[in-house]
């Protein structure tokens, strides 16, 4: 390990907790990266928009991937537990992985996202994540008609 990647960076969650981590994991955020080449980093970084239950996760994936000695297939395995959490978790990771700008994180969260839509019916999506039909069954025909290629 390169004397670079041993500094330890502070980043500071939006309710104030602060996470001591590896220079290394904190540049799996290409957001954090910048900063880090951009500004002094001595007081900590603040991740304003992540509270600290979402990054504490979102370190514990970087660490994992940052880790050299984990082979894909682990890893593969590794991550299917990673996002097997309730839904308000599962979209903080999302927008997290956004604001912070991880790549394999947000592919991950919005596969497992997409992978929970598959297959289901639209009717199965609104009760799956608590999405009000607002739709008149009129609307809801127009919409099916003008998107017929969607429901084939």
């Amino acid at each position: 390990m390169s004397s670079s990647s041993s500094k330890m960076i502070t980043l500071i969650s939006s309710d104030g907790v602060a996470f001591e981590v590896n220079e290394a994991v904190a540049h799996a955020s290409q957001t954090i990266k910048q900063v880090i080449e951009d500004t002094c980093t001595d007081d900590g970084i603040p991740v304003p928009n992540v509270t600290s239950k979402i990054l504490a996760k979102v370190l514990e994936y970087c660490k994992k991937h940052v880790e050299p000695a984990i082979s894909d297939g682990d890893l593969k395995g590794w991550d299917a537990e990673f996002v097997e959490v309730d839904q308000a978790t599962l979209f903080g990771l999302i927008l997290a992985a956004d604001y912070l700008n991880i790549k394999s994180l947000m592919e991950l969260t919005c596969q497992t996202v997409a992978d929970m839509i598959k297959g289901k019916t639209p009717e199965d999506i609104r009760k799956t994540f608590y999405i009000k039909n607002d739709f008149s069954p009129e609307e809801e025909e127009e919409v099916r008609q003008e998107n017929r290629w969607a429901f084939d």
